[in-house]
């Protein structure tokens, strides 16, 4: 889909083709392209095939080149999908500054950009094409700090869930939503680069207050990128944690049959034993007693069974109370220490 906008009273119009101001700057969004629309404009406005293929593709890295007659510029932005294997993921973003005449083109729908032709973004100028950029790449940090945001409390109404009971479907929401967060991560210090590449370069000249403009986006920049390393090292912490704790769980139901399989070898070796061609104990007695005694086998059996879980329980919590003990002591070694140090200092005085 290709819209024309030009600007009026600082407010975005869009316009037809036949309706475009020649003399005024103009504003070409293309989203959702078609081969047709990216065969157009590449036609149109003379844009090389590899720079079009570029900005279709989904891995393709922030950075700035220079074409002929042209600057094309590729920014990465967050997008929310909620029917996607991955609700949270970046797009590149090709903007190209071309004479009066800025394009940005973008694979999907865009937040971003659907942003600026709604007119939520102020103080935007068309006549300052790199002002357009940097307020593209500040509009895509606070998109990204708000989804940021949104996967720290997807991950934690996650894991009180899973603190309940931990199934399938809640650890591969959990690695949807680590994914995420490696691609924001990647997606935001490539914005990085380029913002540094920006103030370098002589391909895009920014005035003073631009100046100032693109050293507050880059705080925001790496305060995103902060906060995605953050969030990304506490999932990785939980998804051990709770990996963790599946194992545990695993290793006491197996110790449990363990014991079971113990207790339930005896009897078993017995009737194994005698076979066909053995003589059954209690043979020659009356039809009743085989009965008793098999019954009283499997009573006992179950005592016993019973007896060798409830020791193992007793064993554990043992086991805890002593660690916890030894914590305590620890703790108050620790205390004794600097108290005694405390007393030294004073003495030395």
């Amino acid at each position: 889909m290709i819209t024309y906008w030009q600007q009026e009273d600082g407010q975005f119009i869009k316009l037809k083709k036949e309706e475009i101001t020649t003399n005024k700057p103009l504003w070409i969004d293309v989203r959702n392209v078609t081969r047709d629309e990216t065969t157009f404009i590449q036609d149109e406005y003379k844009i090389e095939q590899d720079h079009i293929l570029d900005i279709l593709d989904p891995d393709e890295l922030s950075r700035l080149e220079d074409g002929e007659g042209y600057i094309l510029t590729i920014v990465r932005v967050p997008i929310y999908d909620p029917q996607a294997e991955t609700p949270y993921f970046t797009v590149p973003i090709g903007i190209i500054i071309k004479g009066k005449t800025i394009i940005t083109i973008c694979w999907t729908d865009c937040e971003v950009i659907k942003d600026f032709g709604s007119n939520r973004i102020k103080n935007i100028k068309l006549t300052d094409f790199p002002s357009f950029i940097v307020q593209i790449m500040n509009r895509a940090n606070l998109n990204f700090l708000r989804y940021l945001k949104e996967i720290n409390r997807r991950s934690t109404s996650i894991q009180n869930e899973m603190r309940e009971g931990i199934e399938n479907r809640e650890i591969m929401l959990l690695l949807g939503l680590e994914k995420s967060l490696v691609y924001f991560s990647t997606s935001l210090k490539s914005n990085a680069l380029l913002l540094q590449k920006m103030k370098s370069t002589k391909l895009i000249k920014f005035d003073e207050e631009d100046i100032d403009f693109v050293e507050g986006v880059t705080i925001d920049n790496r305060q995103a990128i902060e906060m995605a390393d953050t969030y990304t090292d506490i999932l990785f912490g939980v998804m051990d944690a709770f990996s963790s704790v599946t194992s545990n769980n695993l290793n006491i139901v197996m110790k449990k049959l363990a014991i079971i399989n113990l207790v339930m070898m005896a009897p078993t070796f017995v009737t194994s034993f005698f076979g066909m061609n053995f003589k059954l104990p209690f043979e020659t007695l009356p039809g009743y007693w085989p009965v008793i005694f098999a019954t009283i086998t499997c009573i006992v059996s179950v005592f016993i069974c019973s007896w060798l879980l409830n020791f193992n329980k007793e064993s554990e919590s043992a086991i805890k109370k002593a660690k916890k003990l030894s914590r305590m002591q620890k703790k108050n070694v620790r205390n004794e220490k600097r108290r005694l140090k405390i007393q030294e200092k004073k003495l030395s005085k």
